[in-house]
């Protein structure tokens, strides 16, 4: 047999999902909720529809307050509850 040489594709990049929201309470150590709102039309009915979602993230410091617009960002699980830290 000859020796065939095999090229191996790279690894893709997976991006991590980022979301925009609001600060909603900060009462945990190193930890905000934050709600995220989407508005979509419905696939079926065409209908506008309002949800929104709470996430909580890690907030190295408690630098965050409530009311405090933030973008949050996957990461690998931190806690039970937490798999978001706060980019911005």
């Amino acid at each position: 047999m000859k020796n065939e040489t095999v090229k191996q594709m790279p690894a893709e990049v997976k991006t991590r999902k980022q979301f925009q929201g609001v600060v909603s309470s900060d009462k945990m150590k190193d930890t905000v909720v934050v709600v995220v709102k989407r508005y979509f039309q419905h696939p079926k009915y065409k209908k506008f529809i309002s949800r929104s979602k709470k996430f909580m993230a890690h907030d190295a410091g408690n630098t965050k307050k409530i009311g405090d617009a933030v973008t949050i960002e996957e990461c690998a699980p931190i806690s039970r509850h937490k798999r978001f830290k706060i980019v911005s």
